[in-house]
C-alpha cells in the first residue's frame, strides 16, 4: 500500500474507491442472503476502517486528512447549523422503527463506519490527491464522484429502485459538494464524518410507508439547496483562497 501511496496518491485513492465499492456491495449482498441487514457489511466496514486507520497513523498523515480540530472558529461556519438540519431530513415526513433492536444497533454503527469511509476516502484521499492539479477541478470531481457512486445501489442488492437512486446522486452530488469546501476551508474532516455518518445512521427512523414521490421529491429538492448554499457560503466566507490553499497544502 505504501508504495502505491508514494508513487500516486491518486492511484492510491482510485484503488481504495475500487475496494470500497466492491468490497461493501460483496457485504450487502451476503447480508440479504443471511436475511439480517448489514450483517456482513458492518465487519467488512470494520475491517477497512481499521486499515485505514493504521494506514494513516504509521504514515503520519492524520492531520494531513484532517483528523484534527477545525482551524476556522465555529461562528465562520454558522456553528454548523445548515449542516444540523441536513442530519434531520430522513424524519420530516414522520418517524417510524420496523426493525427490531439488533437491527437497529447493526444499521446505526455501520452508517457511522460508512460515514467515516467515505468522507476518508473521498474528501480525504481522493480530494487532497486532485487538490495539487488544481482547487476548483479537485472540488468539482471529489463531489461529482461521490454522488455519482451511489448509482452502485442499483446492483449490488440493496433493492434502491431507479428514480430513488437518482434522487440520491443528485443530492450527494451536491452534499459532496457542501462537505468538500467544508473540509477545504477548516481543514478538518472530522464535522464531515459525523455529519455525514449521523445522517446515514437517522434512515433507520424514517417512515418509509409514509413517503410519496412528491415528498421524496421535495426532500431532494430541499438538500440540494441546503447543501448547496452552505457549501456556497463557505466558499466566500474565507476570501483569501490562495493563502488557504497554500496552508491547506503544508506538508508535514
Amino acid at each position: 500500500m505504501k508504495s502505491i501511496y508514494k508513487k500516486s496518491e491518486l492511484t492510491f485513492s482510485i484503488i481504495l474507491i475500487a475496494a470500497y465499492c466492491v468490497l461493501m456491495s460483496v457485504g450487502d449482498g451476503l447480508s440479504a442472503r443471511l436475511g439480517v441487514a448489514n450483517s456482513v457489511t458492518l465487519p467488512v466496514a470494520a475491517a477497512l476502517c481499521l486499515v485505514l486507520v493504521v494506514f494513516i497513523k504509521t504514515n503520519g498523515l492524520f492531520k494531513k486528512y484532517g483528523f484534527c480540530k477545525p482551524v476556522i472558529k465555529s461562528k465562520k461556519t454558522l456553528y454548523y447549523i445548515p449542516l444540523a438540519v441536513l442530519l434531520t431530513v430522513n424524519l420530516w415526513h414522520g418517524i417510524s422503527l420496523e426493525a427490531n433492536a439488533t437491527e437497529v444497533a447493526l444499521h446505526i454503527v455501520t452508517m457511522l463506519l460508512v460515514g467515516f469511509l467515505e468522507e476518508t476516502i473521498f474528501r480525504g484521499f481522493l480530494f487532497k490527491a486532485l487538490l495539487e492539479q488544481g482547487t476548483k477541478s479537485a472540488i468539482i470531481i471529489s463531489s461529482v464522484t461521490f454522488g455519482a457512486g451511489h448509482i452502485i445501489r442499483l446492483f449490488n442488492g440493496s433493492g434502491a429502485e431507479l428514480f430513488e437512486n437518482i434522487l440520491q446522486v443528485i443530492y450527494a452530488m451536491a452534499a459532496g459538494f457542501m462537505f468538500v469546501m467544508l473540509f477545504f476551508k477548516t481543514k478538518s474532516l472530522i464535522p464531515c464524518i459525523l455529519g455525514h455518518g449521523c445522517f446515514n445512521a437517522l434512515s433507520i427512523f424514517q417512515n418509509e410507508s409514509a413517503l410519496t414521490m412528491g415528498h421524496n421529491i421535495f426532500s431532494c429538492l430541499m438538500l440540494v439547496i441546503i447543501s448547496l448554499g452552505y457549501a456556497l457560503y463557505l466558499t466566500f466566507a474565507i476570501k483569501d483562497e490562495t493563502k488557504q490553499r497554500e496552508n491547506f497544502n503544508v506538508k508535514e
